[in-house]
């Protein structure tokens, strides 16, 4: 049986186990971090989990060709967005 890309790291992540790390947070790092926080009301550690696996995600799309847009909730302008 075939088993997708995808599939096969979700499977490897949720086998590893919690993986402990110490980063240093540039101060505007930092400061999104402490807003994410607040505006979620979630912990630093689920904030940064999320982040990442969002962050990959994006990461995946944009890699495999696909484009990445976002919209303003007042607007109905599309604004394609660039990671660098």
């Amino acid at each position: 049986m075939s088993t997708s890309r995808k599939g096969t790291a979700a499977q490897e992540w949720q086998s590893a186990g919690p993986t402990r790390i110490t980063v240093n947070l540039a101060p505007k790092a930092a400061a999104a971090l402490d807003q994410a926080v607040k505006l979620t009301g979630d912990t630093k550690t689920d904030t940064i989990n999320r982040a990442l696996q969002i962050y990959a995600y994006l990461e995946r799309v944009a890699q495999d060709g696909g484009t990445l847009y976002t919209r303003l909730a007042d607007s109905d302008e599309l604004e394609r967005l660039y990671f660098v």
